[in-house]
C-alpha cells in the first residue's frame, strides 16, 4: 500500500511539473516576442542625432514594418514549435 501511494504521488507531481513547464514555455515565448519591440524602441528612443535613418521620410514606417515582421516571424516559429 505504501509503494502504491508513493507511485501515485510521484505520478501526480510529474503531471503538475509538466503543467508548469507548459506555462513557463508560453511565458518565455511571449517575453521573447515582446523583447524585440522593446529593444528597437530603446535604441530609437535615445536622444542622439547621428543615425541617418532618423531623417528619412519613411523611417518610422520602415521601423514599424521591421518590428512587425520580426514579431510575426517569432510568433509563427513559436506556434510551429507548439510553444504558443
Amino acid at each position: 500500500l505504501n509503494e502504491m501511494l508513493s507511485v501515485m504521488m510521484n505520478t501526480y507531481m510529474a503531471m503538475v511539473d509538466m503543467g508548469q513547464n507548459e506555462v513557463v514555455r508560453k511565458l518565455a515565448a511571449w517575453a521573447g516576442i515582446l523583447a524585440v519591440p522593446t529593444a528597437i524602441a530603446g535604441i530609437y528612443g535615445m536622444n542622439f542625432d547621428f543615425m541617418p535613418e532618423l531623417h528619412w521620410r519613411y523611417s518610422y514606417l520602415v521601423i514599424m514594418i521591421i518590428i512587425g515582421a520580426l514579431c510575426g516571424t517569432l510568433y509563427y516559429n513559436f506556434k510551429r514549435l507548439k510553444w504558443l
